[in-house]
Formats: structure tokens, sequence, C-alpha cells
């Protein structure tokens, strides 16, 4: 947005600190004092902030948490519209998933958040389709997360540290699942699905943030299906993005608005096997993977397991060709400022 000659405020929170930088021409970053309860990121500074900044147009990101109230009330105050990017939380399956907590927090911690919207920003046309589903009405853009392609020496500094850390990656294909360690992501289902094929010349490396299952939980799930040595788990916290290592990019999860993780895999070549619950069923059309119900998950396992290395380089390269033809960030960001400039003030 910047880039493109807007002026543009970030306001995040940040846990024991605050600061403002300005990273670029055109953009400063708020970061505000995050207070307790963090897990609703309640911030006085940032309520502060969004009432008083100069602001011609909100746009928050997520929804569940006490920044959505700020944004709703400042907007309110300015007589500007706000725009919500719901960020997956209004699939079928996110939506029911402790639902009893997101009726809380749709009536006690941002009460009329979701009406006072003047639009929605969805990342895929099934995002936006949940949107509808729910009963909105407002205007919905769709732009897509733009995704940066890695420099070669990124790649090759990456491929050191992973191949460092565990020499066994660079002893048998890598197939990856790289994201949440969560239910959403059917990861213990994965581990069972490899455990029962245990193919003789893949491991599946498994890197991600414990939220739902610890490394230790995973491992034991592991042991206990007979995986032990087909599998590593490693935390991702802090560590380069292990994508050069992969042959094979896996992803089987119940929903995901965009899954960045995909775009990611694609843009360094990587193929990518992942389900219909996901906005990626034109990894078939580019050649660049498979996207299948869930039910035939394990089939599509087998068969691009069985591809030798060439095939899977090729699909790789089809994908990274894809993203720098249809994912930048700058096609995102035009995209949105066309969009907030058809949005009238209150």
């Amino acid at each position: 947005m910047a880039s493109l000659g807007h002026q543009v405020d970030l306001l995040t929170t940040e846990p024991g600190s605050e600061s403002t930088e300005q990273p670029v021409q055109g953009l400063t970053v708020h970061r505000c004092l995050r207070q307790w309860p963090a897990a609703l990121a309640v911030s006085t500074a940032l309520h502060h902030r969004l009432r008083s900044g100069p602001y011609g147009l909100i746009h928050h990101h997520a929804i569940w948490q006490r920044t959505l109230h700020y944004a709703v009330d400042a907007a309110s105050k300015r007589l500007v519209p706000l725009v919500i990017s719901p960020r997956g939380m209004m699939s079928a399956w996110a939506w029911r998933h402790r639902r009893w907590k997101k009726f809380l927090a749709q009536h006690l911690v941002h009460p009329g958040a979701f009406t006072a919207a003047a639009a929605w920003h969805a990342t895929s046309r099934e995002e936006a389709d949940d949107i509808r589903r729910l009963g909105f009405t407002q205007p919905v853009c769709v732009a897509p997360n733009g995704v940066t392609i890695p420099t070669p020496a990124a790649r090759q500094s990456a491929r050191d540290y992973w191949l460092d850390r565990d020499p066994e990656l660079g002893r048998r294909r890598v197939a990856l699942y790289y994201s949440r360690f969560h239910a959403k992501k059917r990861i213990l289902e994965l581990i069972d699905l490899w455990a029962a094929r245990k193919p003789r010349d893949w491991i599946l490396l498994a890197v991600g943030i414990p939220e739902g299952y610890s490394i230790a939980a995973l491992q034991d799930h592991a042991r206990r299906a007979g995986a032990s040595d087909h599998v590593r788990f490693y935390d991702g916290t802090d560590t380069p993005e292990p994508y050069p290592v992969a042959s094979l990019y896996l992803l089987p999860s119940h929903s995901e608005n965009f899954g960045l993780t995909i775009a990611e895999a694609l843009a360094h070549g990587v193929p990518v096997l992942t389900t219909d619950g996901t906005p990626w069923s034109q990894l078939s059309t580019n050649e660049a993977g498979l996207c299948v119900p869930w039910a035939d998950y394990d089939r599509s396992l087998q068969l691009l397991l069985a591809e030798e290395d060439g095939t899977l380089r090729r699909m790789g390269q089809r994908g990274r060709e894809w993203m720098e033809r249809d994912f930048t960030w700058q096609q995102s960001a035009a995209t949105l400022a066309a969009f907030y400039r058809e949005l009238p003030s209150r």
C-alpha cells in the first residue's frame, strides 16, 4: 500500500513494550502495549491511537479479539468505513469449533462489530462465500495474500540450517508439513497416514508452532502409530522456513481461508498436496500439485510419493511461475486500494 503512494499506519499489540518505526516511506508501524488478558489483545494504547489518529479508513484483521471493538469504536467516532478481514474464522469448520467461546466474543468482546462493518475483505472466493453463507450482505473484496519469491541465497541458507540440524533430511526425500500443530490442520491424521505407508525413501518433516498439540504429544502419537523412524518434529518458532529441503508439501487441513504456506511452498518450487477445504483447486489446472477431498488424500499421497524427483521438480517450477504471475503483494494492494475508494464515508 505504501509503495503505491498511500499513507499507512499499521497498529499491532506487543507484550511488555511499545515502539514506533517507519520501515519504508509512507508506512508507520505502531506496536502498542498488550495488557491482560493477552489472549484477547487488550490494549488501551491501541484504542487511544485508533481514536486519535487521522484515519480515513480502518481495516481490522481477524476477529474474536478486543482490538475489533476498538476498531468499531474509532470508525464510528470518526465516521469512516470499517473493513474486516476474518482470516479464515468464518469457515464452516472454524465457526463451529469451540462455538460457545465465539458466541461470548461476538456478544461481549466486540458486540455489534459484524453489522457495523462497511465491508469485508476475503483472501479467496471460497472465503467470500463463507461470509455470505453466514448472512452478511456488505460488499466483499476478494484480494489474495501476496507471496514473496525467495532469493537463491535465502534458500541455500535455510537449506544449510535444516541439513545441519538434521542430516537425515539430506539422505531421504522430504515430505514437509509446515503449519500450526492444531486439530484444524489434521496433523494427527497425517501422521497416521504416514505410519500406514512408511515409504522407505521418504521422511515426513513436521515443523510448526505448538498450538493444541505439543512436540512431545506428536512424538508420542507417532511412536504409538509405529512411525517414529519415519517422522521428524520441530518447533518452527524463530527458525528458517524449511521449504528448501522438501520435495513435496502436505497440508491436509479441514479448512483454510487462503493457506499462505501453500503459496510459500509453491514460491519455493515445491509441489503441494492439499484438501478441497482450502481454496487451491487450481493446483491441478496449473499442474503444480493436487487439491482433493479428504477421502482421496491417502490415494493421492501414494501417487505423488511414487513420482520421480524430476517430475516433482517440474511440478514445483510450474507452481513458482504461477506465484510470480498471479500472487504479488502489489496486485493485492492495488485491488484493496480500488475497493477502499468505492466505500462511502458515514
